[in-house]
């Protein structure tokens, strides 16, 4: 089971839940994915709207953690103020630490989101940060009270996948023991299961599944490969070679002198 925070979720996947084409498809997609937690965005919840209110009753009576994002935010200011907000709206420590720092890339702002994390982690959240793969950014979000890192793996909503192989697998080599949940960029099933048999511990998908043809059928996928994923990774991958090595062993096949 994976643990963070303390708490035990038997399922690696977790769902955001923006861009649904209905409230019926969203709930039916978060019970095919069987996630545990969704991401909510507090401006969502806190627009002043009727639909607002029905929307986190909705999430309410999935009987799932809500996970609050500071999504949209781009300052430091203006993210530990919506986090307060959440806390207050949604009951709970965690938060989704977003701080925004290219506008077209979606690209972290690690310089605001480590000050920020520093204020929320002395205040008693319990922070969820959204960051790049850098090394260093990640010792010093752990250092500031995170135990837990969200690493991207493409652009947000870009559906790439997993850019930077190399900085990833850097990532869960040298923070072991830390939770690392791939937040980010993943487009297909395919991509959840790599980030899995890669060591990570979970991943976040929201774009894939809720702007899929099939978002229903698209989460059921991605739950599967999560756990085929994982899987996968207990099992041992063999090493990549550079040669080919026959499967077959040729040790007492007949041979031509």
């Amino acid at each position: 089971m994976l643990e963070v925070y303390g708490t035990q979720l038997r399922s690696r996947l977790l769902l955001g839940t923006a861009r649904y084409p209905s409230p019926t498809v969203l709930s039916a997609a978060v019970r095919a994915a069987r996630a545990e937690i969704l991401t909510v965005s507090l401006r969502r919840e806190a627009g002043g709207e009727r639909a607002g209110q029905g929307f986190w009753s909705l999430v309410r009576g999935l009987g799932v953690r809500v996970l609050p994002n500071t999504a949209g935010c781009h300052s430091v200011k203006e993210a530990v103020t919506t986090a307060h907000m959440a806390r207050e709206v949604f009951g709970t420590p965690w938060v989704k630490l977003e701080v925004i720092g290219d506008a077209d890339t979606l690209q972290p702002d690690v310089f605001g989101l480590l000050e920020a994390a520093r204020i929320l982690c002395a205040e008693g959240f319990e922070v969820f940060p959204y960051t790049t793969e850098d090394l260093v950014v990640a010792e010093r979000l752990l250092d500031a009270g995170c135990r837990v890192l969200m690493p991207w793996g493409a652009p947000i909503g870009s559906g790439r996948g997993l850019n930077n192989l190399y900085g990833l697998t850097a990532l869960r080599a040298r923070f072991p023991g830390v939770p690392l949940i791939v937040d980010a960029g993943l487009g297909v099933p395919s991509h959840a299961a790599q980030a899995l048999e890669l060591g990570f511990d979970a991943v976040l998908v929201n774009t894939a599944v809720a702007q899929a043809t099939d978002p229903v059928a698209m989460a059921g996928a991605f739950a599967l490969a999560v756990e085929a994923g994982h899987a996968a990774r207990l099992a041992g991958p063999i090493e990549a070679r550079d040669f080919a090595v026959p499967s077959t062993p040729v040790v007492g096949q007949a041979f031509r002198g």
